[in-house]
């Protein structure tokens, strides 16, 4: 179906929606209040937030610039109570000062491919559909998975399997690539699957995927995504006013594991131990809405199975240093 035709709220389920909802009402209800939705995706969060709160402004970003059309027309009836911003999520202080803001009252993050990425066979993020080995969020930029492939030494590839896939076996699937490379171009998924299986010992493939690892982490380096995440949460949270919120759903360990850390590193206190009096200075900036990290239940992962790896957190500004 051509892109001029289809409607995002029939391609994409938001994920965790009323509970995003619930945690960023009180800073959506502030008057003028404005959220960035980091990750807008096909519109589905950002919708509801409108309309639940008549005078919310939404900013929001995304590198898919398909993903920026659909959710534009979706969004269309909010007028100028939505900005869109062809944008990675770490330039988020550029996409607000350029929206005429200085400060923000709650931002969401859902992390991620996007079901419109993941649906369309020829963006090449699924294992499961041979496609074009393309895996970039951006289409406008940047080098696809093909390339790295292509190009990437052992090295490079071992390394890129260990840590964003923690893949253990990394460096024989590095091996087998750099040898299939020498007889044809590695250029769809269907080949590059077909190596990987064949470079499993078998009582591996019986128990998981050889692709899921290696696929998950070819998208990470082709989109940089870790790297922009590390920049982006801390950016997100020193924009946030005094009461703001921030929101963050995440799908794997290595994103979830740097939101946790940083969350709970900004929500402690500073004040040097043995200190018998905790000065203003030293009190935390923010602190935990969630204890742990939250999942979707039961039913909403029967409904919706990309609900089923979420990992939500969040937490709220309560002092700030500026």
């Amino acid at each position: 179906m051509s892109p001029d035709t289809r409607d995002a709220s029939e391609l994409h389920v938001p994920v965790l929606l009323e509970r995003c909802l619930a945690l960023l009402a009180p800073a959506a209800d502030r008057d003028g209040a404005v959220i960035v939705d980091a990750t807008l995706g096909m519109g589905g969060h950002t919708e509801a937030m409108l309309d639940a709160h008549p005078g919310l402004t939404v900013i929001g970003l995304d590198r898919d610039t398909e993903a920026l059309e659909l959710a534009g027309r979706r969004l269309a009836r909010f007028g100028d109570r939505v900005i869109r911003v062809h944008a990675v999520y770490d330039e988020i202080g550029r996409a607000v000062r350029e929206s005429g803001f200085e400060r923000i009252d709650g931002v969401l993050f859902d992390l991620g491919v996007s079901s419109l990425q993941l649906d369309d066979a020829d963006r090449g993020f699924a294992y499961a559909k041979d496609a074009p080995l393309d895996m970039r969020m951006d289409q406008s930029r940047g080098e696809t998975a093909a390339d790295i492939l292509a190009t990437a030494p052992e090295g490079r590839l071992r390394a890129i399997f260990e840590r964003y896939g923690e893949e253990p076996l990394a460096g024989r699937y590095a091996r087998a690539i750099i040898a299939a490379r020498q007889s044809e171009p590695i250029l769809r998924s269907g080949q590059l699957v077909e190596i990987l299986q064949e470079a499993t010992p078998a009582a591996v493939r019986d128990q998981r995927h050889p692709a899921k690892r290696v696929f998950q982490a070819l998208r990470i380096e082709v989109n940089g995504e870790l790297s922009v995440l590390e920049r982006a949460i801390p950016a997100a949270l020193d924009l946030l006013s005094v009461g703001g919120r921030a929101v963050i759903m995440s799908y794997q360990s290595l994103e979830d594991r740097f939101v946790k850390r940083l969350l709970a590193k900004r929500s402690a206190s500073t004040a040097p131990q043995g200190l018998p009096v905790e000065l203003p200075e030293h009190k935390p900036e923010f602190r935990l809405l969630t204890r742990g990290a939250e999942l979707a239940d039961d039913d909403e992962r029967a409904r919706n199975p990309r609900a089923i790896p979420v990992r939500l957190r969040a937490a709220e500004r309560v002092r700030d240093e500026r």
